[in-house]
Formats: structure tokens, sequence, C-alpha cells
């Protein structure tokens, strides 16, 4: 029965309103309260109450419904999304990030997608904490979607990552079925042919980059035929590693092949130091020898031009010639004697003696 301060809630009016889910909690067992009593003990009542409890039951069930209408009729889209919204399961319109409002008592649907935020998909491992559900597989599917045979019949486990956005949320909500997965599907397709079509050493070393690459292109090509509307930002390869009974082996041999490759490496390091500085010699002696061919053949000509010079004034005057040769050469040789010894011809009867008073054994 209704409290005696006529209050359906059964609230005190000078204490703070309760939130809107234990309004609702409280209507419900009220109305129950209603429904229950009122067939219980029909036959005991008089028509007077029976008109107020109908009525009652009509107050909360219209506070009800507007409760309910209040609280579905506004919507909040994040900054990074848009809103998609439905009319009776039909597309109406597209609804920029803010505050809106939509006809309520799911008339109108609201799905919220999340255009401006990157998504990413993890194949071969898994990121404690993600909540989306097709972000990485289960721990079986994991190991199966890893495993992969190469062009060269080898086999080998590549883990990756695809990076994605949603380009268009009409097309990506209603043109596919479950999009999500689909692209999982097709990345997994699209890797397993790229990977098949080059060697295992290709996969395992020099050709990372190139996997990732046509893979991009290959994902978006299927992405944009299946018309998924999703745009594929990156293809990242993680780990690649040979199947675990035979990863010891593999790992003996890549460790052989780098320490050939270091030798190999030091080796042309001591090529490229000593052979361009034995190069460098040679060049240096050949310039040398030319250099020094140059003057003795340059100085041979000049004096084969000066002895030509002089064979001509000495055949025009040889007596003037002689005597400057004479002259021009003791011009030459007496300033480099200290001591000199003058001796006249004309004079006979007297010996021409040295200083005696010089030192002995001193050069003249």
């Amino acid at each position: 029965m209704p409290s005696q301060n006529n209050n359906p809630w059964g609230n005190n009016p000078q204490s703070s309103p309760p939130d809107l889910d234990q309004l609702i909690a409280q209507g419900l067992k009220q109305l129950k309260g209603f429904l229950s009593g009122g067939g219980a003990n029909s036959g005991n009542n008089s028509s007077g109450s029976g008109n107020t409890g109908a009525g009652g039951v009509l107050t909360i069930v219209s506070m009800l419904i507007v409760a309910m209408s209040g609280w579905s009729a506004y919507y909040t889209v994040p900054s990074d999304s848009v809103a998609v919204v439905q009319r009776f399961g039909k597309y109406l319109s597209e609804v920029p990030p803010g505050l809106h409002f939509k006809l309520p008592l799911g008339i109108d649907k609201a799905t919220i997608v999340p255009v401006k935020r990157q998504l990413k998909q993890e194949f071969g491992f898994k990121t404690a904490g993600a909540r989306d559900p097709y972000q990485s597989s289960s721990s079986h599917d994991g190991i199966r979607e890893t495993q992969m045979v190469t062009g060269d019949l080898n086999a080998a486990l590549v883990e990756w990552v695809v990076q994605y956005r949603i380009s268009e949320p009409v097309k990506f909500l209603f043109e596919v079925r479950e999009p999500s997965e689909t692209l999982r599907y097709v990345s997994e397709s699209v890797m397993r042919e790229v990977v098949g079509d080059r060697t295992v050493d290709e996969v395992l070393t020099i050709g990372r980059q190139e996997i990732e690459s046509e893979a991009l292109v290959k994902m978006q090509k299927l992405s944009s035929k299946y018309v998924m509307g999703i745009s594929i930002d990156q293809v990242q390869l993680k780990n690649i590693n040979p199947p675990r009974p035979v990863q010891e082996s593999f790992n003996e041999v890549n460790q052989a092949q780098q320490s050939k490759e270091k030798l190999i490496n030091e080796a042309r390091r001591d090529y490229n130091k000593v052979i361009p500085l034995a190069e460098g010699e040679k060049d240096q002696r050949i310039r040398e020898a030319d250099g020094y061919r140059l003057k003795r053949i340059n100085e041979a000509e000049g004096d084969v031009a000066r002895f030509n010079a002089l064979f001509t004034q000495y055949s025009k005057a040889p007596e003037v010639t002689r005597r400057r040769i004479y002259i021009e050469t003791m011009q030459e040789v007496m300033p480099k004697i200290k001591s000199k010894v003058l001796v006249d011809d004309d004079m006979s009867g007297l010996l021409p003696l040295l200083n005696l008073g010089s030192q002995k054994g001193a050069q003249p």
C-alpha cells in the first residue's frame, strides 16, 4: 500500500533525490506490489481504493517511461570517433563528436565507430589487457596461424602486426559481416602467399622489408575489393623463427654464417687498408720517376743547346771564345780556392816555393 506521506517512491521529500537507477528499481518494486496486492484483495477493497491503486500504477508506469526515454535520448560521441545513427534499423546519418540527442526507446540507434584511432591485430602473440576481441587470436589459433611454408619447402614461424584505421564507417558496419574477423583472415592469407614466394633465408634475414611492403599492398587491395571500409597503415614483422625441433641447429648454422661474415668483413677491412696504401705508394714512385726522367731530359737538352750555342760562337771567333770560356771558368773556380800561388813564367833561375810558413798538411 502507499505510504502515509502519499509519496509513491517511499522517500523523504527533504532528503537528496536518488539517482535514476534507484528510481527505476523502486518503481518496479512498487509496480510489482500494486499488481500482486490488487489481485489478491480485490473483493475486500472498495471502488475508491481501486481507482486510487490504478492511478498510482499509471503514474509509476508513466514516470518509468519518461525516465527511460530521457536516459536513452542523449549520447556522447568521443573526439576520435563518429556515430552512425539508424532509425528502425535503417541508416540515417553520421554524427560528429560531441553531445547529441536521438529518438528514445530503441527508435534510433547510435553506433560509435573510432575512425581516428589506430587499431591493430596481432598474429602469433597477444598483448595483455587488450579489449578488442579481434586484436589477437586464441592460443591454439595463434600457434597455427604462424606456421608457414616458404618457397624452398622449409617451415618458419612468422609473427606480425597489422595496423589499420576505419576509413568509411558505413561500409565497415553494413557491407561486410564481422569486418575485423574478415581482416584477420585476409591478413593471414596474404602473409602465407608472400612468405611462400621466398626462401627461408630471405624470410629470416634480408627479405623482411620486401615482405612487409608487398603484404601491405595486397592487404589494402583485398580490403578495397571486399568493401570493408578499412585503410591499412602498416604491416610489421616481429619474430621469425624456425620450428622448435630444429631451432637449436638453425641457431648454430646462423652463428657459423655470422662468424663467416665477420671474418670476411675483417679481411675486407685489411684489404681496404693495405691495398690502397700500396697503390698510393706505387703511384707516388711512378710520378717521382716521371719527374726525374723529365728533369734529366730537360737538363740534357739544355746542355746540348748550350754546347751548340758555344760551338757556334767558337766557330765564328775561336780565340775570343776560348779566352772568354777560360775567364768564365776561372771566375767560377777561383773564389772557391782559399790560398793562391802565382808563378811568373818569365822568371828564370828562381825556385818557385810554396808558402813555407803554412802549417804542415794545409791545403793550398
